[in-house]
C-alpha cells in the first residue's frame, strides 16, 4: 500500500471516492458534482487530499481544510473527510490515513486537527478514539444554515 498527496492526476480515483463518502451521509449520488468539488479543491489549493492505494486500486481517501486558532496564534486543520472503500476495511486504512494527517500536521506547525462524526458512527468514533483524538466536551457546537 502507498500514501500520498492527491494531484491533479488522481482526481477521477477520488472523486469516485468521494461520492461514495457522500453517499455514505445519505447524500445522492452525484459523480460530476464530486469530480468538479475535488478539481476545485486540488486546482485551488483549497485543501490537502491524501489517498491510499493499494493493489486493487485507490482504497481510501482524507481531505483536510485549513484554519487558525487565534487564541493560540496558529494554523489548525479540519479533518473533514475520511472515507475508505467499503472492499478494503478493515486492513489498518483509516488508521494510515490519520497517521499521514497528524504527521502532516505536525510538519506545518499546526495546533491542532479537528473532526466531525455522526453520532451513529460508532466504528468511526472508535478509530478516533483508538488514534487519540478526544470527544469535545468543553464547548458547544453550533451552525446557522444558509440555504438558498
Amino acid at each position: 500500500m502507498e500514501i500520498y498527496q492527491a494531484e491533479l492526476k488522481d482526481l477521477k480515483e477520488v472523486s469516485v471516492l468521494f461520492n461514495k463518502y457522500r453517499m455514505f451521509y445519505q447524500q445522492p449520488s452525484d459523480l460530476d458534482g464530486a469530480l468538479a468539488y475535488i478539481q476545485e479543491r486540488l486546482e485551488n489549493k483549497d485543501s490537502v487530499i491524501f489517498v491510499v492505494k493499494n493493489e486493487q486500486g485507490y482504497a481510501g481517501f482524507t481531505q483536510l481544510y485549513p484554519t487558525f486558532s487565534s487564541v493560540s496564534m496558529k494554523r489548525a486543520w479540519i479533518l473533514n473527510d475520511l472515507y475508505v472503500d467499503a472492499d478494503t476495511r478493515k486492513q489498518g486504512i483509516g488508521e494510515m490515513l490519520l497517521q499521514k494527517a497528524k504527521d502532516f500536521a505536525v510538519e506545518t506547525g499546526a495546533k491542532s486537527i479537528s473532526l466531525e462524526t455522526a453520532p451513529d458512527n460508532i466504528a468511526a468514533q472508535r478509530l478516533y478514539e483508538k488514534n487519540g483524538y478526544i470527544k469535545e466536551s468543553h464547548f458547544y457546537r453550533y451552525e446557522l444554515g444558509l440555504a438558498k
